[in-house]
């Protein structure tokens, strides 16, 4: 569960996929025993807010103005930046959105879809962050 928690602040590691191996674990270990039902709705969980975790900086990138051009370079960026982790995953998408938007020839809006690159890239960690922690408590509350 800790290293789930690490893992959505530490790029190189899948924070919440850990967090829910940590309830698996839990589930196979002792005389806990989470209904089915639970178990598969975090597992649905986990598998969208992974892909959202790549999708959110994209987002960002179109709502602070990012052209079409902008979205994929933060996608080749994050792309690219998956070969440097963990700054690469961090900075790929804004550097991404700018470069798009300078090579569309929008100048004035490179840096503001960058911006919203990587305030995307925020707002997923912060989504990462919290369902690790609610999984983090469900595992705490098992053991009290």
């Amino acid at each position: 569960m800790i290293l789930g928690i690490a893992g959505c602040l530490l790029p190189m590691l899948p924070g919440p996929p850990l967090s829910y191996l940590g309830l698996i674990a839990i589930q196979l270990s002792s005389k806990i025993n989470f209904s089915p039902k639970f178990l598969i709705s975090w597992g649905v969980i986990v598998i969208l807010v992974s892909i959202l975790d790549y999708v959110i900086p994209i987002w960002g990138t179109k709502y602070f103005g990012g052209s079409k051009y902008g979205v994929w370079g933060s996608m080749a960026g994050l792309l690219a930046g998956l070969f440097i982790p963990p700054i690469g995953i961090i900075i790929g998408p804004f550097f991404g959105a700018v470069v798009g938007e300078m090579l569309a020839g929008n100048k004035q809006n490179a840096l503001k879809a960058g911006f919203g690159s990587f305030i995307g890239f925020l707002a997923g960690t912060v989504v990462k962050l919290l369902v690790s922690l609610i999984m983090l408590y469900y595992f705490i509350a098992v053991l009290i």
